[in-house]
């Protein structure tokens, strides 16, 4: 009975992930390129406009303007679903735009892992590879391109 009520307390208290829903103006980077996208050189940056949607730990993270384009060029998408644990947040976009080179059949999936304190988000975007394991697909099999970012939202 004692865990009984135990359990109970804690599913009531609740968690202590962090508020991360609102309007984030970021700024990001591209790092390794290793998926050897085009017209991606290291070091470049640019500027993207991020609506957070929170219900508990439930986050849908939605990139808008030309950055919404290109993800949806590249990937077949622009809205990232997770969760947010604490102040980390865990987000995924699987791309649904089928590429092919030869035999090779391969979509391009991305993952966010971000870290939020009080206004600011910071953190990492990883691009890889899904194929359909073909020979075709050595050159992009496996690989893997990032971005670093970071962001802000009005208090």
């Amino acid at each position: 009975m004692r865990y009984l009520v135990l359990a109970a307390c804690l599913a009531a208290c609740g968690t202590d992930d962090a508020d991360v829903a609102g309007d984030y103006a970021t700024q990001i980077t591209n790092r390794d390129n290793g998926c050897n996208f085009p017209s991606w050189t290291a070091g470049d940056s640019t500027s993207a406009q991020v609506t957070i949607t929170q219900s508990g730990n439930n986050v849908t993270a939605s990139v808008a303007g030309l950055s919404a384009l290109a993800l949806e060029a590249a990937l077949g998408g622009h809205v990232y679903t997770g969760r947010v644990s604490g102040g980390s947040l865990d987000l995924n976009l699987f791309g649904t735009r089928s590429n092919t080179t030869g035999n090779c059949t391969y979509t391009l999936n991305s993952e966010i892992h971000a870290a939020i304190s009080d206004n600011v988000i910071t953190g990492q975007i990883d691009y890889t590879s899904a194929t359909n394991g073909s020979l075709d697909c050595a050159a992009i099999d496996r690989c893997r391109s990032f971005q670093d970012f970071n962001g802000t939202r009005p208090p």
